[in-house]
């Protein structure tokens, strides 16, 4: 490890080295802050390819430097933030910088600075004010081995890390005095045992759609994506908000993944759920960046702010189809790569697909109750805006009829079973998969499939049957057999059966044309 450096020539020059973290993504490379004091006309530069908020933190540093009862240097003082060619953006280098002017001035001393990692923002009055990004900053100094300071608005968050020695401040004479072992900091306590609280959405809210709720019992278990078409008013956005509620807890590594990226994305911090699985809904007006993330420095869009969680788009075809088709490399990678001409960040985006749709323009195809008005050519354009191969890459499809009304009259007793029950099977079934696997049924590649997929001559001879009738593809045909293997699992059977394999092909309508 390259310890801090200091030198003061026979002229006075000094020179500090101070170790801080930019955003790139969701990693966060180390950024070498360097203090010279030179000989010159007083004077404040800062190179290192910095954008406009990093060079205007000459005005903030020095306001807090004066502000905080220290010497400004009257001389000719240059930051460099290396490496050169990695742009850095924001106030978080503002703590950095003026610890490194106040180190090369020999104000702090220098010996024990290379144990340390600053980030934070200046006010004029030398008080630390909290920035974006904070947790991978906390990953990488914990694998760096060095302990990271932090403002106090930011404590809560970098507890979250198990392991990570963070210290917080709320002002820049705390960080001086523990430097020079006046007041030591205090150590950021790491986030205690939260209590789980799930939705207050129950499954037995939403009255009949049996079949759907069995589709969303096994889309839980595997991690399968589903899409439900039916009239309006049928229940298919109470059965996506219902999903949540069947899933298991996030596992620490997940729930870290997810608070990363919400860092990022500068979104609040809600530590009592901070391992629950969440809903992001966009609206279809929205933008292919804003759903796959963009910018002149990439940031998350709702397919990474979803990751390890549920993303709901209704009104499927009111999305562009544009749009849409970002959706078919992530569904099936795992993360989004957006590329900038200086810049290049990847995210990751493992999230589950619940998406509803009316089965035609005016949503009362096939429904009991109303007429349907469109043409024949209205409904082929109106489901032509969801591609193909979209389609294919959507494991469950299933129609969500109108209920009867005698089953909607208020008083009635609840409608089959609650979350809590459906969820137990889930776990289990999942658990199944993890021990057998490693990981759930949706992600199961070819190897995975030849081994725990495998069919009978009964079996074999029903899907043979299946592809050819239906025109299934090869990617339909392999998302058959997983869906068959979680509707085994959630049986407990070890082998999938000619039944299981039965249900799992229903859920392929829209290849058989009956939506």
């Amino acid at each position: 490890m390259d310890t801090t450096a200091y030198d003061t020539n026979q002229d006075g020059d000094g020179l500090a080295v101070v170790y801080s973290r930019a955003q790139v993504g969701i990693d966060a490379p180390l950024v070498t802050v360097e203090a010279h004091l030179g000989i010159g006309l007083p004077s404040l530069s800062i190179v290192g390819l910095p954008e406009a908020a990093v060079k205007e933190s000459k005005d903030r540093v020095r306001a807090a430097v004066l502000n905080s009862r220290y010497d400004f240097p009257a001389r000719r003082l240059t930051i460099n933030l290396a490496p050169a060619d990695l742009p850095k953006e924001g106030g978080r280098f503002d703590l950095p910088v003026a610890i490194g002017i106040l180190a090369a001035s020999g104000q702090v001393p220098l010996e024990t600075l290379h144990r340390y990692e600053f980030l934070g923002e200046l006010a004029l009055g030398g008080q630390l004010r909290p920035v974006h990004a904070v947790l991978p900053a906390v990953l990488a100094a914990r694998a760096a081995g060095r302990r990271l300071i932090v403002p106090a608005h930011n404590a809560a968050e970098a507890a979250l890390v198990p392991d990570a020695h963070c210290l917080s401040a709320s002002h820049l004479l705390e960080v001086c005095a523990h430097l020079q072992g006046t007041q030591a900091l205090p150590e950021v306590s790491p986030a205690t045992d939260v209590v789980e609280m799930f939705p207050p959405e129950d499954l037995r809210d939403v009255r009949g759609q049996h079949q759907a709720k069995r589709a969303l019992e096994i889309a839980a278990a595997g991690g399968h994506s589903l899409l439900m078409s039916g009239p309006p008013g049928t229940g298919k956005s109470m059965l996506a908000r219902r999903l949540v509620g069947l899933l298991p807890p996030l596992s620490e590594a997940e729930a870290l993944e997810v608070a990363a990226i919400a860092s990022i994305g500068g979104e609040p911090l809600d530590a009592p759920r901070w391992r629950q699985r969440r809903m992001r809904a966009p609206h279809h007006s929205s933008s292919a960046p804003a759903l796959v993330g963009g910018g002149s420095n990439p940031k998350p869009g709702e397919i990474s702010r979803a990751h390890n969680s549920v993303l709901f788009l209704d009104e499927l075809p009111e999305f562009s189809r544009q749009v849409l088709e970002t959706l078919r490399e992530p569904l099936e990678t795992g993360q989004v790569e957006i590329s900038r001409a200086a810049r290049h960040a990847r995210f990751p985006a493992r999230f589950q697909l619940i998406a509803a749709m009316n089965p035609c323009p005016c949503g009362y195809l096939g429904d009991t109750q109303h007429e349907c008005r469109c043409t024949p050519d209205q409904i082929a354009r109106y489901r032509g805006r969801i591609s193909g191969p979209l389609l294919d890459r959507i494991d469950m499809l299933i129609e969500v009829p109108r209920v009867p009304q005698e089953q909607l009259r208020s008083g009635t007793a609840p409608d089959g079973e609650g979350s809590a029950a459906v969820r137990a099977r889930v776990i289990a079934a999942r658990d199944r998969q993890l021990r057998r696997a490693g990981q759930l049924n949706h992600a199961l590649g070819s190897a995975g499939i030849d081994r725990d997929c495998a069919l009978d001559e009964r079996g074999h001879g029903l899907l043979d049957q299946a592809m050819e009738r239906f025109g299934l593809s090869a990617r339909s045909y392999h998302r058959i057999l997983k869906v068959a293997r979680t509707i085994a699992d959630l049986a407990g059977a070890e082998r999938i059966s000619a039944v299981h394999l039965s249900e799992a092909i229903a859920y392929r309508r829209f290849e058989r044309g009956g939506v």
